[in-house]
């Protein structure tokens, strides 16, 4: 496997029972870049995006084959799931924070992995808010309820939620739409921001948003990537007709 790309996927197919959701999809995704994935609803985008950390595992009857590459090993048969979430992480449409305070959110998760020391965990805590752009807000009120947060606050303490345990990728499932245009902006600032240091892979039905924010696009369309490539060569000069249609708006 080359290490150019951080994931690799090769004739990936998913099946939902006799249904199938994903057909023969291949893709590189490279680091410290945004990839957005964007297609009409139902396309199969957020079901890729699952493959990625074995998301799709909880779900009944789903069958996959072909191939899912991080770093070179194989996630379906070389990974630990538990350490693979731990380097994917998952960002969900709707903000879901645990019902207990801000501080215990963000050092749920590397408790989990063996951390004990409250200094540790302090460092960690401050860390992930920073690296969020939510520090500021919430370093007086650390002992309160998560759920006491606005929906843009609490969509960034998931992302530090993400981040405490020092992922590699993060994954995003439309990751601000649930949000006002104020904090759907400073969510895409913020993804900016930690392209420096971490592999972003968001789905989007935000034709704008993905123009705005990302490095690279794929462009879903019946389970089926039609064209990939770099944002700003698929939508100024897309090579399908498909996705020319799409994304001047003529469906989807």
């Amino acid at each position: 496997m080359t290490n150019d790309y951080r994931i690799t996927t090769n004739n990936l197919n998913l099946f939902y029972g006799d249904l199938q959701a994903l057909k023969n999809v291949s893709i590189n995704i490279s680091s410290n870049q945004v990839t957005a994935f964007i297609g009409p609803s139902g396309c199969g985008k957020s079901t890729f995006l699952k493959t990625l950390n074995r998301m799709n595992d909880l779900i009944a009857n789903v069958k996959i084959t072909g191939d899912v590459y991080f770093d070179g090993l194989n996630v379906y048969k070389e990974y630990d799931i538990v350490e693979l979430r731990k380097n994917v992480g998952m960002v969900f449409q709707k903000p879901n924070p645990f019902p207990m305070s801000i501080y215990d959110n963000i050092a749920y998760g590397p408790r989990i992995h063996g951390i004990k020391s409250k200094s540790r965990l302090d460092d960690i805590v401050e860390k992930s808010l920073r690296n969020s752009a939510l520090w500021d807000e919430v370093k007086d009120r650390l002992k309160q309820n998560a759920l006491g947060l606005s929906g843009g606050q609490q969509q960034r303490l998931c992302i530090a939620r993400v981040l405490a345990v020092e992922p590699e990728v993060v994954l995003m499932d439309e990751p601000t739409s649930a949000l006002d245009p104020i904090s759907t902006l400073k969510i895409e600032d913020l993804i900016e921001d930690l392209k420096k240091n971490y592999t972003i892979i968001i789905v989007t039905h935000n034709m704008q948003q993905a123009a705005r924010i990302s490095d690279s696009t794929a462009f879903f369309l019946h389970g089926e990537i039609v064209e990939s490539g770099t944002t700003n060569h698929l939508f100024s000069n897309p090579q399908d007709k498909r996705t020319e249609d799409y994304i001047t708006g003529r469906f989807g």
